[in-house]
């Protein structure tokens, strides 16, 4: 899909990933495009960087999400479902709210988005869904199961709408970056940031290259895909190489863990 004279929407555009998908998109002379957060100052502040349209939103709520979907008074060309949070845990003392949090964020908000702007979509026979993941779907965070497990299930979301509806003009995008220096990552990126924390202009025009090509994975960190590799023709291996990271971070990820 052609980036120019389309109309785009983008959760988490207040920071980060989000706010430097906006400018992509802006530079790229999309022609509508409506940027959603629950953070409302950056979120005006970036409106107005992208001449762009405000929603406050918390897609966590389904109600939020669908109202800031039917506000677009322009056909969505392109969804971008953002938003997303970390957590480092002890896994034995998450409480079942804690996991919900990160459910509901991390997840639920990308079926949310996919259920309230798909049907549009498929009615005209193109549109384009783009999933900020993490390379911890692909692989692992060491430190937080909760950010490992809900990662791995937007991949595997991202993956079943792009083989359910990809022969129906659906393309689908799922963002895979190791490091990215942003809120996230203020405080560091400890075993993340392994090999080198990118900007999130670079994770933006990656993607944005992912939606012209129609290409599903964008691996902005290029080692991840060695990384998948390796663990797809080493399973055992690649666990064993994950436990001998662990203990090489081990104080790093305890000091972390709340």
């Amino acid at each position: 899909m052609q980036i120019k004279n389309t109309n785009v929407i983008i959760t988490g555009a207040a920071s980060g990933i989000g706010e430097a998908l906006a400018v992509a998109f802006y530079n790229a002379t999309a022609n509508n495009i409506l940027v959603s957060d629950i953070n409302t100052s950056g979120l005006n502040r970036i409106a107005e960087k992208i001449n762009g349209t405000a929603i406050t939103t918390d897609v966590s709520r389904e109600e939020d999400v669908k109202k800031m979907i039917n506000s677009s008074e322009n056909d969505i060309d392109i969804y971008c479902s953002n938003v997303g949070i970390g957590s480092y845990e002890d896994f034995l003392k998450i409480t079942n709210e804690q996991w919900q949090k990160m459910i509901d964020t991390n997840l639920m908000s990308h079926i949310y988005g996919v259920r309230h702007v798909l049907p549009q979509m498929l009615d005209r026979g193109s549109g384009h869904l783009v999933f900020t993941a993490s390379a911890a779907g692909l692989l692992s965070q060491l430190g937080s199961i909760t950010y490992s497990v809900t990662k791995h299930a937007v991949v595997s979301l991202a993956e079943w709408l792009k083989i359910t509806y990809g022969k129906l003009g659906i393309g689908v995008s799922c963002i895979c970056p190791q490091a990215v220096r942003t809120a996230m990552t203020a405080q560091g990126a400890g075993v993340a940031g392994i090999d080198g924390i990118i900007e999130p202009d670079v994770v933006a025009n990656d993607t944005l290259k992912a939606i012209e090509n129609d290409q599903f994975l964008v691996t902005p960190h290029n080692q991840v895909r060695e990384y998948i590799q390796f663990k797809a023709n080493d399973y055992e291996g690649w666990i064993e190489g994950m436990q001998n990271l662990q203990e090489q971070y081990i104080d790093e990820i305890k000091s972390v863990i709340k």
